[in-house]
């Protein structure tokens, strides 16, 4: 994308109501203001919140979108021009039970109670090979997400990289985590026409071409649990 594009869609989605972009400074260390008031004051409902971490062009949070009308959904991502995309249609499309999150993942403190979400995706993050507590399914980020989630939270994860999917499951068994679902190659099983499964991004999209598989892992957390890295040759 050209840099005029960028600037382009820049200044575009800062018009969007359903785009919000803190500063630094809004929410290092701080209480952003919708803390605790999602429900009530940005969606003005209290049906329950999904968020998907690293949307991306928010493909996945559109299509959870439109399947449950009654539940609303905020996807997070550092990257503005690649919310544009997916704030710009729910705009267009009039669909309201969305919102987007321009701001660092390790936020999410910051702008979520405990027990405020009630469900969390990750599609097809940076596996982070190099450095493992950098994964959003590392224990680290775990940790954040014990305090933002419900106790009956499913975190769901999707990707491509089979380190990662590995990973994740040696994480959950070595923590003794409730796995609800492991699936190794979601369009070669009896899942490949799930409503929601089959949901793919720009990038699923190209990494099926290139012959990669799409695995899927589901599994839920204890907010009280100390959580701990899988041994290096568990997850491999």
């Amino acid at each position: 994308m050209s840099s005029k594009g960028k600037l382009r869609k820049f200044a575009e989605v800062e018009n969007f109501e359903n785009v919000l972009q803190p500063s630094f400074e809004e929410v290092f260390k701080k209480d952003f203001y919708l803390k605790g008031k999602w429900k009530t004051e940005f969606f003005k409902n209290s049906n329950p919140i999904t968020l998907e971490l690293g949307c991306g062009k928010g493909e996945y949070t559109l299509g959870l979108a439109k399947l449950f009308p009654k539940r609303n959904f905020l996807g997070i991502d550092i990257k503005g021009a690649r919310i544009w995309k997916g704030a710009k249609e729910a705009t267009e499309k009039e669909i309201t039970n969305v919102g987007f999150i321009r701001s660092r993942i390790d936020f999410i403190t910051s702008f979520f109670e405990r027990g405020e979400i009630d469900e969390i995706w990750i599609t097809f993050p940076d596996p982070q090979l190099k450095k493992p507590l950098k994964r959003l399914t590392s224990s680290r980020f775990l940790g954040y997400y014990q305090n933002v989630i419900n106790s009956s939270a499913f975190i769901h994860l999707k990707t491509d990289s089979v380190e990662l999917f590995h990973y994740t499951k040696a994480l959950a068994d070595y923590n003794k985590l409730a796995v609800d679902a492991f699936i190794e190659d979601i369009y070669q099983s009896e899942h490949a026409r799930d409503e929601v499964l089959s949901i793919k991004t720009f990038y699923e999209k190209g990494w099926l071409k290139e012959g990669l598989k799409s695995q899927y892992i589901r599994f839920k957390i204890d907010n009280e649990q100390q959580l701990n890295e899988p041994p290096e040759e568990e997850s491999r």
